[in-house]
């Protein structure tokens, strides 16, 4: 079975840095993973993307202070938050388009407040 799930989500002050951590499982070859966000009062929105040849794409509001990276050895993508700001708050999930179909994983909640 395919699957994804998420970890790393916590509380945090601004300024500060988490590191969530997606298992990716179950796919027969090396997928695409994005991460999204869901944050309050507003849709999901796509954060960043790692390709399976290891090129990166993000938005322009975490540029420069997310990171995304993968471990092929672990099954394993990472998303690096640094320089936390409050309107990072949300529900962080990692997704996959397989088949045209989205595989989501059950999201990580992160809160940047002091």
């Amino acid at each position: 079975e395919m699957q994804l799930v998420e970890s790393g989500g916590g509380l945090v002050q601004p300024g500060g840095s988490l590191r969530l951590s997606c298992s990716v499982t179950g796919f027969t070859s090396r997928p695409n993973i994005n991460w999204d966000r869901q944050t309050p009062g507003k849709g999901l929105a796509w954060v960043s993307t790692i390709y399976s040849d290891g090129g990166t794409l993000y938005l322009n509001a975490v540029k420069g202070r997310f990171t995304i990276s993968r471990d092929n050895a672990r099954d394993t993508v990472y998303l690096q938050m640094d320089v936390l700001k409050p309107e990072d708050t949300g529900i962080y999930y990692c997704a996959t388009v397989v088949n045209k179909t989205i595989i989501r994983g059950q999201g990580t909640q992160v809160t940047v407040s002091s």
